[in-house]
């Protein structure tokens, strides 16, 4: 039994799988500094808050769900170019 663990945590696949986790988790930390520090800014200096939280209807958190859709959205959009920018060729990136 420790034999076939051992063959199943070692197999190719299962260490890529791990590589892409971890490589995944850091690249998530630079997405949660571009929208926090740099989109959310922006957006506050547009529509004078960024945040949202403050919006309450009876006891319904309206705001929070609007940040939490407000944040889908640009982490999205930003995962979008990220991933045209890379699929596309050196020379075809200006």
């Amino acid at each position: 039994m420790i034999q076939e663990l051992k063959a199943f945590l070692f197999r190719a696949d299962v260490l890529s799988l791990a590589v892409a986790v971890i490589i995944a988790m850091a690249f998530g930390k630079i997405v949660d500094s571009l929208v926090n520090d740099i989109i959310s800014p922006i957006l506050g200096m547009i529509t004078g808050n960024p945040d949202f939280s403050y919006l309450v209807i009876g006891n319904i958190k309206v705001g929070n769900f609007i940040n939490a859709v407000v944040n889908f959205a640009v982490v999205g959009t930003v995962l979008f170019f990220i991933v045209k920018a890379a699929g596309k060729k050196p020379e075809e990136i200006k």
